[in-house]
């Protein structure tokens, strides 16, 4: 039987991607600011989550493409989309992103990418795929920023703690500055677990902010549901 996660606008069916709906795609798909995104690109768009949320957030007149190597994870995407009220304004593309080919510019780039580079891989290929860089480097997410990000352009990503500052360093390399640096914890005593990091060409002093996910108990504070409330069904 299928398996779905349902949004209060989209259901999301994640039983044969390696990575299932959670929280980091969520994040990513909520804070990201689509203000003035005329065209996006998600790369290893999974599940397709993080396009439907930006679809869902985003004006009627912005599109968004949509890539995804992994088989099983595309299948999914493909039903996910095409089953939702933006079935029109995301395009999904089978394939590796070192080998998508576009003449578009895109002034939004967002990625959930993989992050684990010399931990110890899951036996499943799948999984793999999903959350180890082998297939999915830093490097080949920036240099699609590089070859396909205009002028005015944002690149969106999350990683956990020690990669986020990694992803700093090498962004700047490549002439990329860090313009939105939050911090994701579970609990204000708990470590920095995420980083939520937006970068564009212009050097700026970054905007810091933090999102905690409980406040007390098992009750999600309020920062994080006036955050995903447009997606949650039980907000």
């Amino acid at each position: 039987m299928a398996d779905y996660f349902h949004f209060k606008k989209f259901s999301v069916r994640h039983d044969r991607s390696g990575m299932k709906v959670g929280t980091d795609g969520v994040l990513l798909g909520a804070w990201t600011d689509v203000k003035r995104a005329t065209q996006i690109l998600d790369i290893g768009t999974g599940t397709g989550v993080i396009a439907l949320m930006l679809a869902q957030r985003a004006s009627e007149a912005v599109t968004i493409d949509a890539v995804e190597i992994d088989d099983q994870a595309y299948a999914d995407a493909q039903e996910n989309i095409a089953a939702s009220p933006w079935h029109d304004r995301i395009h999904i593309h089978h394939t590796a992103i070192q080998n998508f080919v576009t003449s578009t510019q895109f002034d939004l780039i967002v990625s959930n990418p993989p992050y684990f580079q010399k931990s110890f891989k899951p036996p499943a290929v799948q999984r793999e795929t999903a959350r180890h860089t082998e297939r999915l480097t830093f490097e080949n997410i920036l240099s699609v920023a590089e070859r396909l990000l205009t002028a005015n352009g944002k690149l969106n990503v999350i990683l956990p703690y020690t990669e986020g500052l990694q992803f700093i360093d090498m962004a700047y390399h490549k002439g990329l500055h860090c313009s939105r640096k939050w911090v994701f914890r579970t609990r204000a005593n708990k470590p920095v677990e995420r980083f939520l990091l937006e970068f564009n060409w212009e050097k700026i002093t970054p905007e810091e902010g933090e999102i905690l996910l409980y406040n007390e108990g098992e009750n999600w504070s309020v920062g994080y549901k006036t955050l995903t409330r447009d997606f949650y069904l039980k907000i």
